[in-house]
This record gives structure tokens, sequence and C-alpha cells, in this order.
């Protein structure tokens, strides 16, 4: 795993990231990646949250085709309708191949549901598609990718050898080179939309940015209990 240079230390992400630092270690921390890292998560668990993610990705990639519309010049264009099409091509190959591992029925798969977390956190990503400005989208948009990253490189820097890991694809797909560099470019096209925008506007990008790292933290707390909606006894 190569070195790739940071960003600069004083722009919009630095802020962002050591506003959250608190809750980027409580995600790291969290029993569901710790199991994770140390091969001793249940498999049923990690199931329940293959299939929240792969249903998180569909609102994910709209909220990156939504920001890909609104970039100002073709390479921004590209690089976000190219997440968008990563989101729900690669690795949704992912999750399709431990739905495979794991000998999931489509059947098991709708009865799984969608978790309140999974769609709040995708509602939410659609909000801003629809409701803020371009600026505050991106900050939203981020955590996914720049908290995966930081899971997986945590994980695999703490791990080491992955030869007999259940979930070597999971750790490899999120601590690779490739990933690294596209939450690398990532970070500096928020960083450059931010610093060509107005204090107010960077305010509400810090907002978001919080927001959607808390809705990470929910997501992997959801599938930690396997979160099912409390309203359910109360319905047919």
């Amino acid at each position: 795993m190569s070195k790739l240079p940071a960003p600069p230390a004083d722009g919009f992400c630095a802020q962002a990231w050591a506003h959250t630092a608190g809750l980027q270690q409580a995600i790291v921390e969290h029993p569901f990646n710790t199991g994770l890292a140390d091969g001793s998560l249940d498999r049923e668990v990690f199931a329940f949250y293959i299939v929240q993610d792969a249903r998180y990705l569909v609102g994910f990639a709209q909220a990156l085709a939504a920001a890909s519309t609104r970039a100002d010049n073709a390479e921004d264009a590209a690089f976000l309708s190219g997440s968008a099409n990563g989101a729900l091509v690669e690795e949704r190959r992912l999750h399709a191949g431990y739905v495979t591992e794991f000998g999931l029925t489509e059947a098991e798969i709708d009865g799984i549901g969608t978790s309140p977390s999974c769609l709040a956190y995708t509602s939410y990503l659609r909000a801003c598609a629809l409701t803020e400005p371009y600026p505050v989208l991106l900050a939203a948009i981020l955590p996914c990718f720049w908290v995966y990253q930081h899971v997986g490189t945590t994980i695999l820097e703490a791990t080491g050898d992955l030869a007999e890991h259940p979930y070597r694809a999971w750790i490899q797909t999120y601590a690779d080179d490739e990933f690294a560099a596209a939450v690398l470019a990532a970070r500096e096209l928020v960083d450059r939309v931010a610093a060509s925008t107005d204090e107010a506007t960077r305010q509400r990008m810090l907002a978001a940015f919080t927001r959607a790292t808390e809705y990470e933290w929910l997501f992997w707390n959801s599938a930690w209990t396997k979160e099912t909606w409390p309203t359910a006894e109360f319905l047919g």
C-alpha cells in the first residue's frame, strides 16, 4: 500500500476531520469493526450489514449522480459519475460475492428488510441532493468515501496477513491503493469547492459532513444490533 500525498492541512477536509475526530475513533472502535478486524464478527451480523449496504449504495449512487450534474467542469463531473457507477457495479459485486458465500436466498434478503438507519441515511443523502447547494451535497457525500477508507486501512494495518481472514475481500476493497486514490480525489474536490465559497456555506458543509459521519456510526451500529423497526409488532 503506497503512501499518497495528503490535501492541505489547513483546508476544509482537515477541519472537518478534526471536528469529528472523536466520532471517527468511535467508529473504528465499534464492536462491529473490531470484530471485523479480528475475524470474530458473527456471519449473520455481517450478512445483515451486506444487505443494508447494498441498499444504501443505491441512494449513495443517486446522490453522486446528482452532484455530477452540478459540477462546473468535465473532470469533476466525470469523477462523480464514475464514482456513482463504481458504487452500483464494483462495490455491489463485493456484496454479491458474500451473498453467494453465505448462501442467502432472495426470500431471506427480502425478509431482512431495510433498517431504520439505512433508510434514514439514504433519505438524508437524497434530501441533500434535492435541497442543498452543490458544496453542501459534496460534504454530505464525502464521509462514505473517507470513513470506509479509514476503517479499511486501520484494520489492514492492525491485521497484517489476510490470507486466512474471513472478511479479506471487504478489507482489501477499502484498504487498497485504487480506493485511496478515489478518496484523495474526493477530498481534493471538496477542499477546492469549499475554498471558493463563503463562510456561511462552509459552515453548512461542516454540518453536513458531521451529520453524514453520525449516520456512518449509526449504520455500523444498526448492523451490530441487526436493527429492526420497533413498530413492526403493531403491523399485521
